[in-house]
C-alpha cells in the first residue's frame, strides 16, 4: 500500500480513480486530478507548499515532485507524463507536456502546453518554455518545435499510462 501521509493536518487528496504503486509516497498538500498514476518509488512530497496535478497524469518509476518553502509551488495540468527519476521542482507544466527521463524541471520555470523536455534535460530556474516547443540540453534551450507526431506522442504517453494501471491486480 503506498505511503499516503498528512502534514501539519493537510491531507492529500487522491481520487479513487487514480493509480499508486505500493512503494509510491504522497505527502501533505497535494490534489490530483481524476485517472493519475504514480508509480514505483515516486515521491510527490507537499510538505513546504501546495501541489496541484491535473487529469490523466502519469508521475513514472523514482520520479520526485516538489515544491520550495514560501516561494514556489508546483502546478500539473492535464495529460502530463513526468519520466522516470525525473525531477519537477516548483514550476508549471501545463496541459500535454511530457519530461523525460532524468530531466530536471525547476523553480518558477514554465512550460508551456504541447512541449516536451528531453531526457536528462534540466530546465534551469525562471525558465519559459514555449506552447509547442522542445528543450534539451544543459541547461535545457529550444531545439525544435514540437510538431503533430510529437503532439501524437505526447497524448499516447498520457493515454498508456491510463492503460497501463488497469493491468495491475489489486
Amino acid at each position: 500500500m503506498a505511503l499516503i501521509q498528512s502534514i501539519k493536518g493537510v491531507s492529500p487528496h487522491i481520487p479513487e480513480t487514480c493509480f499508486l504503486a505500493e512503494n509510491a509516497t504522497v505527502v501533505g498538500d497535494v490534489s490530483m486530478g481524476e485517472e493519475c498514476s504514480v508509480w514505483y518509488n515516486a515521491v510527490i512530497r507537499g510538505d513546504v507548499n501546495r501541489i496541484n496535478i491535473g487529469d490523466h497524469c502519469n508521475i513514472q518509476d523514482g520520479a520526485v515532485i516538489h515544491c520550495t518553502y514560501q516561494k514556489a509551488a508546483t502546478t500539473l495540468g492535464n495529460n502530463v507524463s513526468i519520466g522516470h527519476n525525473a525531477i519537477v521542482h516548483g514550476c508549471t507544466l501545463q496541459d500535454n507536456v511530457l519530461v523525460g527521463m532524468g530531466a530536471i524541471v525547476m523553480d518558477h520555470a514554465v512550460v508551456e502546453s504541447g512541449s516536451i523536455i528531453a531526457a536528462g534535460a534540466i530546465v534551469t530556474a525562471g525558465t519559459h518554455v514555449e506552447a509547442n516547443s522542445i528543450y534539451a540540453g544543459i541547461p535545457a534551450k529550444r531545439i525544435a518545435d514540437a510538431t503533430e507526431a510529437h503532439s501524437a506522442m505526447i497524448e499516447r504517453t498520457a493515454h498508456n499510462y491510463r492503460m497501463y494501471k488497469t493491468w495491475i491486480d489489486e
